[in-house]
């Protein structure tokens, strides 16, 4: 056992286990780089911040820059947010997420996100634990999005604006 005689302030003197994935440091979450942003729909994009392929989750910011209905989607697994900037709601409940709000969706939940007339920007961090099913109002399913579609996304968009489809890779856990 080493001495306990050091300085709170002496990093931790062992190696890391070599099969440890370095971590992922943004400096600038909210990009100032418009190419940054990947698009998603019209006026609707997201920024990627984690996207863990191997256990099936991915953080993000997402990022509207219009009124109305976004989706109708239902979460199979548990989600976070937390608002940035701006403010939303679901249809399906009566309360809304302001700036500063954190929000827990519970696995099975089926919502329609609205962003309402007079909010010209929402900008709200998401992390989407597994699949994101799209649906219509009754649940028939429209679509999906995984961390493999999201990676997908990334590096189309990449590769297009000139940022290298291998851009993505520094997300990718």
């Amino acid at each position: 056992m080493p001495e306990a005689n050091h300085s709170p302030m002496t990093p931790y003197q062992l190696p890391f286990p070599k099969e440890a994935q370095q971590e992922i440091v943004v400096p600038f979450a909210i990009p100032t780089d418009e190419r940054v942003w990947v698009p998603q729909a019209e006026n609707v994009s997201f920024r990627p911040l984690c996207l863990n392929a191997s256990q099936g989750y991915w953080m993000n910011l997402l990022r509207v820059r219009k009124s109305g209905v976004l989706s109708r989607h239902r979460h199979p697994q548990s989600v976070h947010g937390m608002v940035l900037k701006g403010r939303w709601r679901y249809l399906e409940h009566d309360w809304e997420a302001t700036e500063g709000s954190y929000v827990y969706e519970p696995p099975g939940e089926t919502h329609t996100l609205y962003v309402p007339d007079d909010v010209e920007e929402m900008i709200t961090y998401f992390q989407v634990n597994g699949v994101m099913f799209y649906c219509d109002p009754y649940g028939n399913y429209t679509g999906y999005e995984d961390v493999f579609t999201k990676i997908d996304m990334c590096r189309k968009h990449y590769a297009t604006v000139g940022l290298g489809e291998d851009y993505v890779d520094q997300f990718i856990r």
